[in-house]
């Protein structure tokens, strides 16, 4: 009986690890790669095809005393308007800017015409779990070949070992 019982909460701590692995896949995204947060970013098309989830942070690198990372509504970012309602205000030239609900979240540099100049990024955040939403661009090119067979994950592996011990323990 205690054996089964071992076997049991070692199954139900494998699915909780699952659990915890899923929620642990949030992404930092680095705005604008390489070149960072710059003069002109809005003509980069950096955030197309990209599935931003709550979770998730961008990282606005730049440099220091340059440019700033606003936060402002949707009518002010389509105007470029300074003196609008700001959501949130960083200036550090490596800021960190949290995901944390769904829904278009608008930055813009407050710095004299860089806005003006598309120097300005809108994103959705999607819910974590939520799927991609169907998009007009192609698809991205398929995922770099590994040594899992095809259709394996590390979830489904996970969950697929706990369904076994759990089968084991109530085989006893």
């Amino acid at each position: 009986m205690a054996s089964t019982q071992v076997l049991i909460f070692a199954a139900m701590a494998v699915v909780a690890v699952a659990c915890l692995t899923a929620q642990a896949a949030a992404m930092e995204w680095k705005v604008g790669d390489n070149d960072g947060w710059h003069g002109k970013f809005n003509e980069t098309g950096w955030a197309l095809g990209k599935d931003f989830r709550v979770g998730d942070t961008l990282r606005f690198t730049y440099t220091l005393g340059q440019h700033t990372v606003i936060e402002v509504n949707g009518a002010d970012f389509r105007t470029c308007n300074l003196q609008g309602n700001r959501l949130g205000s960083w200036n550090s030239g490596d800021d960190v800017v949290s995901l944390d609900k769904p829904g278009r979240r608008w930055f813009i540099c407050d710095k004299p015409n860089h806005c003006n100049l598309g120097m300005k990024l809108v994103v959705t955040v999607l819910e974590a779990g939520a799927p991609a939403p169907a998009s007009p661009l192609p698809p991205p090119p398929p995922p770099q070949q590994s040594s899992a067979p095809a259709g394996f994950s590390v979830a489904g592996a996970v969950v697929a070992a706990a369904a076994a011990v759990v089968a084991a323990a109530l085989a006893l």
